[in-house]
């Protein structure tokens, strides 16, 4: 009975994140013969595969938010409201194939973006500018999720890297951020500490931007019956923050509920969905 209720618990998880092509994207992924852009003893592959990622992406949405010209093109074409779960799975399968795909089908899905990214171009409610492809816009949306996933896996990793372990993960995916366009991306983590800093005088948040973390953390489009399971996951997507960031969003912090509940919530959610992800062993 157990066995069965992990198989559902996974299965409906993965499809969410994955999509109706899920498993056969996953098996042309990790089985077509091939060289790859990053070994199995890389940190990505440590980082990406980790139930984690469901935090630390959460995290980078939020983060990703508080740059005015990053946040007018995803509300202006990305159509995360309409199709949230469209976006989630293209961004997943994206993640995936770059991490643990061949170096063709990477280069393939980098390419793809980067004709998505040519083509998205306007003006914020100010009268800015802003194109996707923009090296600078790139670097902002790169260091953002870098840090983000960083942070959730240091925190909710089944296994925690070392020090030398994050920076090998920075270093990693600096590899798949040039391939996208940004330049010189952070290779350490003291590096993407700085360039996190060196953005901060552009970024606000925006109405835009609330109304988007409004949406991610008020009102997700998912039945009720899951609602308080993915509050737990918000929660503690929203410790991951900032300080800076959780102020810029009006998120305050509130130390002993955080340390007494949200942060061992998150933990026991990131081993639940490690359990039902992972399959079963036969006896």
């Amino acid at each position: 009975m157990l066995t069965g209720v992990r198989e559902q618990l996974g299965q409906a998880l993965f499809r969410r994140v994955a999509g109706p092509g899920g498993p056969a994207t996953r098996a042309r992924i990790h089985h077509t013969p091939g060289p790859r852009w990053f070994g199995p003893d890389r940190p990505i592959r440590t980082v990406h595969g980790d139930a984690s990622m469901f935090i630390g992406g959460l995290t980078a949405l939020l983060l990703q938010s508080l740059h005015p010209l990053a946040m007018a093109a995803v509300a202006g074409h990305s159509g995360f409201r309409g199709d949230p779960w469209g976006r989630l799975q293209r961004t997943s399968t994206f993640l995936a194939v770059t991490t643990y795909g061949t170096a063709a089908d990477a280069q393939e899905a980098v390419d793809h973006v980067r004709g998505i990214h040519r083509r998205i171009r306007g003006t914020t409610a100010e009268g800015v500018p802003y194109h996707a492809a923009d090296p600078h816009l790139l670097g902002w949306v790169h260091a953002a999720e870098t840090d983000s996933f960083l942070r959730a896996h240091e925190r909710y990793g089944a296994r925690p890297l070392d020090a030398a372990g994050y920076d090998a993960y920075v270093a990693d995916t600096a590899r798949v951020a040039e391939a996208l366009g940004a330049v010189d991306p952070p290779r350490d983590r003291s590096e993407l500490a700085e360039r996190l800093t060196a953005y901060r005088p552009e970024l606000r948040a925006t109405p835009e931007a609330r109304s988007a973390a409004r949406f991610l953390l008020l009102q997700p489009p998912l039945p009720l019956p899951v609602r308080p399971f993915y509050g737990g996951l918000a929660a503690s997507a929203v410790t991951l923050l900032p300080p800076w960031a959780r102020g810029m969003l009006r998120l305050p912090r509130v130390p002993v509920v955080e340390d007494l509940a949200v942060r061992p919530t998150g933990q026991v959610l990131t081993r639940t969905i490690r359990w039902a992800m992972t399959p079963a062993r036969e006896i």
